[in-house]
C-alpha cells in the first residue's frame, strides 16, 4: 500500500453545501492525530477485525517505512534529517523491530491468543485506510497539510486537500441521499431512492474495518450487517450516508445535512434503548 487519498462520493445541496466521502490510507501510527479532528465522521480498519494472518501478510510484505529520518531535537519538529549513513542504520533499525514484532505476534497466534492483542504488535509498521465524512475541512487541512505537521500526516493531508479541490460535486436535492459506495450501475432510477440503499451504503462503510468495503457485493449480506450494526449500537457507519437539511443547519458534525444515523431514535444514548429502535 502507499498513501492514498480518493473521493468516493461528492455530493452538494441545493442550499450550496457540500458534504465529500474520502478513502484515504496513510501509516497507522498518525491515526490518533488524525481523530482528533471532531468534525469528522470516521470508520477505519481494524485491529480488533482483521485475521492476524492476513496483517502478518501486510506488514511481511508492504510494511510502513518513514521515508525521512529527522534529527532529534527539542520541540515537536525535526527540522533537519540525519546524514545518509545514520538514515541507513535508522531504516535497517526500523524493519529489525518490525521483523520482532512479528515474531512475537506469530508466536501470540500460537498461544490462540485473540487478534485483538496480537494484531497490536504490528500497529507500528502497518498502512491503514480510514473512510471519512464531512462538511468542513479547511482547519484539517490548515493544521495538517503544513510544514509543521508529522510528515507522515502531511503527505496524506496533502494529498486530501487535492482531492477536495479537484473533485466534482453532484447535486443532491431536499430527499435525495449522499451514498458512498453504493455503485453506478445501482443507480437506476428507483434504488437510490429506497431506505434499502441508505443501509447497503452505510453497511459498506462499515466493511472497512474488515478492509472488505472493495469487495464482492451481496445486498441481503450488506443488509443483514446493516441490522446488526443498529441492533448492537454501533451507529458511526451510518453517519456517512445523509441528506440535505433544508433548514442549512449543522446538525451533529455536518452543516447542512443530516445524517442517516440521527433518523435513528436515541441514537445519541445506545443504553438508553438498546437496540429497541428495530423491534417489532
Amino acid at each position: 500500500m502507499a498513501y492514498e487519498a480518493k473521493v468516493i462520493a461528492d455530493s452538494v445541496s441545493d442550499a450550496g453545501h457540500r458534504l465529500v466521502t474520502m478513502e484515504v490510507t496513510f501509516p497507522r501510527l498518525v491515526l490518533a492525530e488524525f481523530n482528533t479532528h471532531r468534525v469528522f465522521s470516521r470508520n477505519s480498519a481494524s485491529s480488533r477485525a482483521i485475521p492476524v494472518k492476513a496483517q502478518l501478510a501486510r506488514v511481511r510484505d508492504d510494511p510502513f517505512v518513514p521515508e525521512s529520518w529527522g534529527r532529534n531535537q527539542a520541540g515537536m519538529q525535526a527540522e533537519q534529517e540525519v546524514d545518509e549513513v545514520a538514515g541507513k542504520a535508522a531504516r535497517e533499525a526500523w524493519l529489525t523491530a518490525r521483523d520482532r514484532a512479528v515474531e512475537q505476534a506469530e508466536r501470540l497466534l500460537e498461544l490462540k491468543i485473540h487478534k485483538q492483542l496480537a494484531n497490536r504488535l504490528l500497529e507500528p509498521f502497518v498502512w491503514h485506510t480510514v473512510i471519512v465524512t464531512a462538511t468542513d475541512w479547511s482547519n484539517f487541512f490548515a493544521l495538517r497539510a503544513n510544514p509543521e505537521a508529522q510528515p507522515e500526516i502531511g503527505r496524506v493531508a496533502e494529498l486530501m486537500q487535492q482531492a477536495h479541490r479537484t473533485g466534482s460535486p453532484t447535486t443532491v436535492p431536499d430527499g435525495g441521499w449522499h451514498l458512498p459506495l453504493l455503485q453506478p450501475e445501482e443507480y437506476d432510477g428507483t434504488f437510490e431512492h429506497t431506505e434499502q440503499a441508505r443501509q447497503v451504503s452505510a453497511a459498506r462503510c462499515a466493511r472497512v474495518s474488515y478492509l472488505t468495503h472493495d469487495g464482492r457485493r451481496d445486498l441481503d449480506a450488506d443488509l443483514r450487517l446493516y441490522r446488526r450494526l443498529v441492533e448492537s449500537g454501533h451507529l458511526s457507519p451510518l453517519e456517512h450516508v445523509a441528506t440535505p437539511d433544508t433548514g442549512g443547519a449543522r446538525i451533529g458534525n455536518f452543516l447542512g445535512w443530516r445524517q442517516l444515523r440521527k433518523t435513528i431514535p436515541g441514537e445519541d444514548d445506545f443504553g438508553s434503548w438498546s437496540g429497541t429502535a428495530l423491534a417489532d
